[in-house]
């Protein structure tokens, strides 16, 4: 081979064409993506999410139950067939009506039979017997006992009613005759209400003070680090019932509602603190981060604006596993007498009334309420786990 001093031979052939082509550019030569594929590529962290969670079943099924709750909770007064504070005298500690389609082997829709009860002179015992002869027709969308929708505007509308001189206790009773299924229902807006604004409390603290912790370290990181572990260090229900007890007994029903989820959204909040501490340790020293320190954007906007949002998934999963510990907690300080307290009704203060074990033991049906309180936690951990599960990026 002739050295040509570097000169290219304009004779010469490229030794490896495929490299060179001067061939225009053909768009149809290049793959494209399906729509399918593009549809995923061009997703956002969002949508993405919900893709992965449909495809977790019983999450989708859980977070329907919940949804269908919180409708109820809207409109508890008009679902619960009698006022909850509506009396029955004749009724003390009814046991459970039966729904029924058919009498004497006769399609009539849906009905209960009535009751009839005489006096135990020996054990001094109210009993209940089925009367088949008296047939009590379930009422819809119809006027019953009169009620003030949300304390406020007074209505006397019902979704179902019992029969005009009859009886539905679909629950059964309480000892003052009060309808169980009524008081469950319209308890239920405390009980998950009270959950969802204590959360709404602890994150606002968790973000805020695991923020700062993380985005500053040093001294503040310190501080907030020591607060956290003298806080973690109390037993938390003795600290719950000790700050429960320490509501003066002349406050209203409402302050003390207010003051109960206080005290459940204070001490709350550590646990979302450091997680939020160390996702922002982590993400502080990102290219975005940088890059928007350098343009001059001031500490709150640079966590609210760029690092929050970045695990925002992380913490609305964090949401959903912290709202059942609260239900729990408001649950058991009610129990023990320490919560809310009548006339205000919660799943917590209906249980209080079920503490007399011989009250058990003759009327089961005092401890229904601990059915919806299980099932909603139960819920709230199932929907926590698929949101966990869709806002990881490895999965």
């Amino acid at each position: 081979m002739t050295d040509t001093g570097g000169t290219p031979d304009p004779n010469r052939k490229a030794a490896n064409p495929r490299y060179i082509s001067s061939a225009p550019f053909d768009p149809q030569s290049v793959e494209a993506l399906t729509p399918e594929q593009e549809r995923y590529y061009l997703a956002s962290q969002w949508k993405l999410m919900w893709w992965k969670l449909t495809r977790h079943k019983v999450a989708l099924i859980a977070g329907a139950f919940l949804l269908a709750q919180y409708l109820v909770v809207l409109i508890a007064e008009m679902v619960a067939p009698y006022n909850m504070s509506e009396r029955h005298t004749d009724h003390i500690y009814a046991p459970p009506q039966a729904v029924r389609v058919f009498h004497d082997g006769k399609f009539v829709g849906p009905f209960v039979y009535g009751l009839k009860y005489n006096l135990n002179q020996e054990t001094l015992r109210r009993e209940y017997t089925v009367d088949t002869t008296k047939v009590h027709r379930i009422r819809f969308f119809c006027s019953g006992d009169k009620y003030e929708f949300w304390g406020l505007i007074p209505m006397s509308f019902h979704l179902v009613c019992p029969d005009k001189g009859g009886t539905f206790f679909l629950l059964g009773t309480d000892r003052m005759g009060r309808d169980m299924f009524s008081r469950i229902t319209v308890g239920a807006r405390i009980s998950l209400t009270i959950g969802f604004f204590g959360v709404l409390i602890s994150f606002i603290l968790g973000i805020v003070i695991g923020g700062l912790a993380g985005y500053y370290g040093g001294w503040v990181d310190n501080i907030v680090q020591r607060i956290i572990e003298v806080m973690r260090s109390f037993p938390v229900l003795p600290l719950w019932m000790a700050l429960s007890a320490a509501l003066p007994v002349t406050w209203s029903p409402l302050l003390v509602y207010f003051g109960i989820t206080l005290i459940l959204g204070l001490l709350d909040w550590t646990g979302l603190a450091r997680a939020v501490r160390s996702k922002l340790f982590s993400l502080r020293e990102e290219d975005f981060a940088t890059a928007a320190q350098l343009m001059g954007a001031k500490p709150a906007r640079i966590i609210g604006r760029h690092l929050l949002p970045s695990f925002m998934s992380h913490l609305i999963a964090s949401a959903t596993l912290s709202i059942p510990a609260m239900i729990l907690g408001e649950t058991a300080l009610s129990f023990l007498g320490l919560g809310l307290r009548p006339p205000i009704t919660s799943w917590g203060v209906l249980l209080s009334e079920a503490q007399n074990i011989n009250a058990v033991a003759l009327y089961p049906w005092l401890m229904l309420p601990v059915v919806p309180v299980v099932l909603t936690v139960l819920a709230f951990n199932f929907l926590g786990d698929g949101l966990r599960d869709a806002a990881d990026p490895y999965k």
